[in-house]
Formats: structure tokens, sequence, C-alpha cells
């Protein structure tokens, strides 16, 4: 639990864990906080919870639940409007050949196996996409990326990370040579920083990465 008001709750989400109900049949993160909503404040019937965004299964980091409609409606407009800025960390094998850049591609999603394929010009069907990373550090075999995204495509990290050569750590899906023991990504929702959807003050969220020995070596 990295945040909880009346209005919003933010999870630090773990690897393999599933924000929202899908055709796995596996319990989402989304019930889970129902039920803790449920116990802690001992409430009868069925408790609200909105979904304001999604992180993909493999990937970690931060995850916001709206509480009430209200909320949601607000945080919803945050998202689509791009008044949010996210901030997420990766680690990579394959040095990028600029040590900070801005990467555009025309993201073009790929529904039958669930990957997003990015182009240099613009395709049928294909979306703008762009974030800045910079190197933060330099590790022994890998290095670690900080990327701010200014647009929010399916699997857009990954498909651009994977476009210059630097496939993500463990994503066997966008080129990485072999998976991670527990069959996630080295991609992590480092940051959040809004506006709160009530109260209006500054919201800033930072997530502690998952324990491992890359990651703890940053």
């Amino acid at each position: 639990m990295l945040h909880e008001d009346n209005h919003i709750i933010v999870i630090n989400k773990r690897v393999g864990d599933i924000v929202q109900g899908d055709k796995t049949g596996d319990k989402p993160l989304s019930e889970v906080v129902k039920e803790y909503i449920k116990v802690k404040y001992n409430k009868p019937g069925e408790v609200f919870l909105g979904v304001v965004h999604r992180l993909d299964r493999p990937t970690t980091g931060i995850v916001v639940f709206a509480r009430t409609s209200k909320a949601l409606t607000r945080m919803n407009e945050l998202f689509s409007n791009r008044e949010t800025q996210k901030t997420y960390w990766a680690i990579v094998k394959n040095k990028p050949i600029n040590t900070e850049d801005k990467l555009v591609h025309f993201l073009k999603r790929n529904e039958k196996n669930n990957t997003s394929k990015a182009h240099l010009k613009e395709v049928t069907d294909s979306k703008l996409a762009s974030l800045d990373y910079k190197i933060i550090a330099t590790l022994q075999n890998y290095f670690a990326l900080e990327i701010n995204l200014h647009t929010g495509r399916h699997h857009q990290i990954r498909a651009q990370l994977s476009a210059i050569g630097s496939p993500i750590k463990g994503d066997l899906k966008y080129g990485f040579e072999r998976s991670n023991p527990d069959g996630g990504i080295h991609l992590h929702a480092r940051k959040l920083v809004f506006v709160h959807p009530v109260s209006k003050e500054n919201i800033e969220i930072v997530a502690p990465t998952p324990n491992d020995v890359i990651w703890n070596a940053i």
C-alpha cells in the first residue's frame, strides 16, 4: 500500500498480478483491494472500486484505484488528458546509442499475439507514441533507464525500447533472449505525480522496486 484516503487507493503491484479480471480467470488486484476495504472498514454489501489504469501483468509498480465514482471520473480525466506525470524504470542489457533521448514511433497493435510494433513512419491503424529516456545507472551487465511517458500506448515502453535494440530484461515477447525466473520483466512504474481528484493537493507517489539483485544494485 503506497497511499490510501477516502477517495483513492494506490498499490505497489507485484510481478504476475493482474489489475482487472481477464480470460485467465485469475483473481485480479481489484478484487483483492475490494476485500481489503470491506474488511478494514467493515463495509456491508458491495464495495465500489474503480480501475483508473492498468499495468501489464509482468510489470511492477504503481497502480491507482478510485474508491468513489467522483474520484474515478476525475482520475480518468487526469489520465486521458495527460495531466499526470509518469516515470518508469527499466533494466536493459544493450546500451542505447544515446545516454538520453526522445523516442517517437508509431505503434501498431496486433490483437492476435497481444503485441505492438513500433514504426518510424505512420502506418495504417498506428498511433503516435512518445517518451524520453536517460541512463541512470550502469551495472555489471546491464543499464538502468529512467523513462518519462508522453503518451500511454499498449506496451509502449516495451515496444519502443525493443525498436532501438534495447529490449527490457526478461521480455521474451519483445526480443530479450531469456525470461526472468518469476516470469516478470524488469519494468517498474516508479513514480506518479498528479493533483488529488477531490482535495486538489499535489500528490507524489514513489514505489519501491522489487527485492532482487539487479534492482537492489541501483
